[in-house]
């Protein structure tokens, strides 16, 4: 049967997986990254989950009411914890100073597994597909896994204030 599955994925889920690999590889470094470029990951995932949410749910409100607690719930964590830590934002450059981290990786790659059992679940007509739980249960998640960017992009921004006002 895992055969059988993996043999009817479309190439480009696997060209998807190699890029979220590398992507991810590469915020396992310590790196500089504009503006720009710290918001077009959260927006990209956000964008993505919803249309996950919808996709395989409708509007049902309750999935993306769910969705919305998972985001506002990371957002909320993250901004909390500080994290990500050590972030530092150069004015003259207008660019941040990151860590390295294994986290962007380790949630890129749960949501693509998330969204892959998803879609096969779907695919394979099982009846959990139709159950208020699973819906409930893959809402919240996506939530929360996407909403781990945006609160780790908000923490960036955070720090950018932070040393606009002291310069």
């Amino acid at each position: 049967m895992l055969f059988e599955i993996i043999r009817n994925t479309p190439r480009w889920v696997f060209l998807l997986f190699i890029v979220l690999l590398v992507t991810g590889y590469r915020q396992s470094r310590e790196r500089t990254a504009s503006r720009r470029s710290t918001t077009i990951l959260p927006a990209v995932f956000l964008v993505l989950a919803l249309y996950g949410v919808v996709s395989a749910f409708g509007t049902d409100p309750v999935g993306l009411a769910l969705w919305a607690l998972g985001v506002t719930l990371s957002v909320a964590l993250h901004l909390k914890l500080a994290i990500p830590r050590a972030v530092r934002f150069s004015p003259e450059r207008q660019a941040f100073h990151l860590p390295g981290s294994w986290q962007p990786l380790i949630i890129m790659l749960a949501i693509f597994f998330a969204k892959y059992t998803v879609e096969v679940i779907r695919a394979r007509q099982l009846p959990i597909a139709d159950t208020a739980v699973f819906t409930a249960t893959v809402s919240l998640l996506y939530g929360l896994f996407s909403g781990v960017f945006l609160g780790r992009a908000m923490v960036m921004w955070r720090a950018a204030q932070v040393s606009q006002v002291r310069t």
